[in-house]
């Protein structure tokens, strides 16, 4: 029989949880099993059992559940931003702004060995009038730009966790890992809150990026076969798009 109070606890994001007591006869102690579905409580199913043996014949069984609102809970995310330094041709003005367009015009400054150099803005310099290989900011009457090699840029990553009952699911993220999302779903699965946006595309190229995924069997039936997995992940946000040359799309 079930004892007075249980307890059912909902985390918000779909995940419900329940924890009751039972007192059973000696003859109906061994009728739980992991992942059956607790009685009285239709739709949660046994993640946790532990049992007492009291010396009157009456044995007390602790039972922990685990309920789903749906196929898949929706995402519980942390984000972080920061500052990474990256190299200055990376930067999206290099070629506009900042060393200015080409062609390049011959410079007064050469390398040791000689060779002709060809400056665009700043004191940017390259090996030809058309680029070629950038060999520095050279001249010293440009101080903010002089002996400068990189820049600090922008980057964000998105942390999160959501449970699923579906394996397909679960295989589905797998396989998304590396590639890109125009959306906060990837593959139809949902990763990220609706009050970040819906979408994430700049001139044509997809923002968000699965970098990794982390599988964990939450709950388990008797023979070890997950029926709820928690799966852990990391997005990366591109505030310049990823190229679909280099990285293919969900």
């Amino acid at each position: 029989m079930l004892q007075p109070g249980w307890v059912t606890q909902a985390d918000g994001y779909g995940l419900i949880t329940t924890k009751g007591r039972y007192v059973a006869d000696e003859g109906n102690a061994n009728s739980f099993n992991l992942g059956q579905e607790v009685p009285d409580l239709a739709g949660t199913r046994i993640s946790k059992i532990t049992q007492t043996f009291n010396k009157n014949g009456l044995q007390v069984i602790d039972l922990e559940g685990v309920q789903l609102d749906s196929a898949t809970t929706r995402p519980n995310v942390s984000a972080s931003s920061g500052l990474t330094s990256e190299h200055i041709t990376t930067h999206p003005d290099f070629f506009s702004t900042i060393a200015g367009p080409k062609p390049y015009t011959q410079s007064s400054l050469s390398k040791g060995n000689g060779q002709t150099l060809y400056k665009g803005l700043n004191g940017a310099h390259f090996s030809d009038e058309q680029g070629g290989k950038f060999e520095g900011f050279l001249d010293p009457s440009f101080p903010d730009f002089y002996g400068k090699t990189h820049y600090l840029a922008p980057i964000t990553s998105f942390s999160g966790t959501i449970f699923t009952s579906s394996s397909a699911n679960a295989k589905k993220l797998k396989e998304a890992v590396g590639k890109t999302s125009a959306s906060r779903s990837f593959d139809g699965i949902t990763l990220l809150p609706s009050y970040l946006g819906d979408t994430f595309v700049i001139s044509g190229r997809h923002q968000l990026l699965l970098s990794q995924v982390n599988f964990e069997d939450y709950a388990v039936t008797v023979a070890g076969n997950a029926y709820v997995i928690k799966v852990t992940y990391e997005i990366r946000l591109n505030a310049e798009g990823y190229s679909s040359k280099v990285y293919k799309s969900v």
